[in-house]
């Protein structure tokens, strides 16, 4: 049996694959910001680096996995697209940074960070934020969403998701990680119904989008089900999977991008490519 960590574990999704580990006979280490083993604000420096140090402590420095899946969907409020910014990226960033050594001394580690759909069906999102957030500069994501209007809070969920993604893709690949055992990929849920999106539907003009947003299968999707992809993700099955971003999301993403994707990588970049990974070995 295992020792997994989960934020945004009290409820929605988190709380799913919680239950579903430790029927599982799985220990399992929760984390957010009520309800949990480890309660902490991951929208601040200090509660992030008091939910990293207290889930080591707690693990004994050592995790088979973990599960990121603490989040704020793109509702209005005071400082509100700050907390997007931090908790839906940073609140994922800094924790694994922090756990990476734990991660490696299980040798066979998995980490699933939960992502969205938003990242491939959400238009115009700015591409200065993302790279802001990536780049750790909250303040340079914030200007850059600010010419949005009434949007920023779904430009911010958007841009903190893509920066998210990216940013496990490139770490996924390197030594320290996937040299290391750890495998590192992405689930990217659509309309999933969580307390999340039922603040979306509570509210009269966000609920007119979400209703009217396209699901090829229909209806919204079931946290259950996709901790059950959470587990897949964190068992041997996953062992050859690495940096994958898997949609989850009743075919939205495949209706926007049914011929955009996949896409072959430009001959020009196959070489950068070969010597930037060879160098490494």
């Amino acid at each position: 049996m295992g020792t997994y960590a989960i934020t945004g574990s009290a409820s929605g999704m988190g709380a799913a694959a919680v239950k579903r580990l430790r029927a599982d006979g799985h220990t399992v280490i929760t984390v957010d910001i009520k309800n949990a083993d480890v309660v902490a604000d991951l929208s601040t420096a200090s509660g992030r680096s008091h939910a990293a140090e207290q889930v080591l402590t707690l693990c004994d420095g050592r995790l088979d996995g973990a599960v990121l899946a603490a989040g704020l969907g793109p509702s209005k409020g005071a400082d509100r697209l700050r907390m997007i910014a931090t908790v839906n990226y940073l609140g994922v960033v800094d924790l694994l940074t922090r756990w990476r050594g734990a991660l490696a001394a299980a040798t066979n580690a998995k980490v699933v960070v939960i992502g969205s759909n938003s990242t491939t069906t959400t238009p115009a999102v700015p591409g200065r934020a993302v790279r802001a957030l990536l780049a750790g500069d909250v303040e340079r994501a914030l200007r850059a969403v600010r010419l949005y209007g009434p949007g920023k809070p779904a430009m911010m969920y958007a841009a903190s998701k893509i920066a998210v993604t990216r940013w496990a893709r490139r770490h996924a690949v390197l030594p320290e990680w996937a040299g290391a055992g750890i495998r590192l990929n992405v689930l990217a849920p659509g309309a999933v119904m969580t307390p999340l999106l039922q603040e979306q539907l509570d509210n009269k003009s966000q609920a007119k989008f979400v209703e009217r947003f396209p699901v090829p299968v229909g209806g919204y999707g079931d946290p259950d089900l996709l901790a059950a992809w959470m587990c897949f993700l964190l068992s041997d099955a996953a062992d050859f999977v690495c940096g994958s971003v898997i949609f989850v999301d009743g075919g939205t993403d495949a209706l926007f991008r049914g011929d955009e994707w996949p896409r072959p990588v430009p001959v020009r970049r196959i070489g950068g490519y070969l010597k930037r990974f060879l160098g490494r070995r």
